[in-house]
């Protein structure tokens, strides 16, 4: 029997989250709760922790200090299960140079058992406009490219949750079109979303929920609805500057 909405556990629930790296504090006793269906874009400059942030949910890294939740569970204790309801795009991609584009995606499905797995890599081709170079090495693709690539082998299995670290890094305008049109669809399936972000006009037009972090701490969020731009630009401006 399927949990009642409010019993179902939470994507992410992170509490007092640290991560050290020497004697840098990159975390710094951060809080965060991701409810479904929400889709949050986090500003921030440089080195506020970001990214940090990301990996630790993609299971990448391991808090320091803290607890973490998602979907209920510890992924330190339940990696794969955690990993399956995920997808991660990142500046690395993860992806296998010497392997065609098709190869790529179909390698991804049969980690994750999908069925009809050639059918399956074959519309995420389509969808981020790569299907006539399927069966090129993704070593031969350009930056925008492989980005493009990234956001199918991301989106593959139909993931509950979506984390997105600088998703524009590299597109041009029309995949920058493309790759909003993807996540308008991926919220409207009432999908979890957290991306990380310079753009402040694409992530307000996106977001149902968005933050800014700095020094390793959530400092400030907001609703999206009702919320301007320039509001946003300046409440930044004015948060950032104060934190430094």
């Amino acid at each position: 029997m399927a949990l009642p909405e409010a019993a179902t556990p939470p994507p992410v629930a992170a509490r007092g989250l640290q991560r050290r790296y020497g004697a840098v504090l990159a975390l710094r006793g951060l809080d965060l709760t991701l409810l479904r269906g929400e889709f949050l874009t986090i500003f921030g400059p440089n080195g506020a922790g970001k990214t940090t942030l990301l990996k630790i949910l993609a299971s990448l890294m391991k808090p320091t200090q803290g607890s973490l939740r998602m979907f209920g569970l510890d992924p330190s204790l339940h990696p794969d299960p955690v990993k399956r309801r995920m997808g991660f795009i990142a500046h690395s991609g993860f992806l296998y140079g010497g392997l065609t584009a098709r190869d790529n995606l179909l390698f991804y499905a049969r980690m994750y058992d999908l069925p009809s797995a050639a059918r399956r890599a074959e519309a995420m081709l389509e969808e981020v406009m790569l299907l006539d170079r399927a069966d090129d090495a993704v070593r031969t693709f350009s930056r925008g490219m492989q980005q493009r690539l990234c956001i199918a082998r991301a989106l593959l299995h139909d993931p509950e949750l979506v984390l997105l670290d600088e998703p524009y890094t590299g597109l041009d305008q029309h995949a920058s079109r493309m790759l909003r049109g993807i996540l308008e669809h991926v919220r409207g399936r009432g999908r979890s979303v957290i991306m990380v972000t310079h753009h402040l006009e694409e992530g307000l037009g996106l977001s149902s929920r968005v933050a800014i972090m700095t020094r390793g701490r959530m400092v400030w969020e907001s609703a999206a609805a009702g919320l301007s731009r320039e509001t946003l630009e300046r409440t930044y401006l004015e948060v950032v500057e104060a934190a430094a």
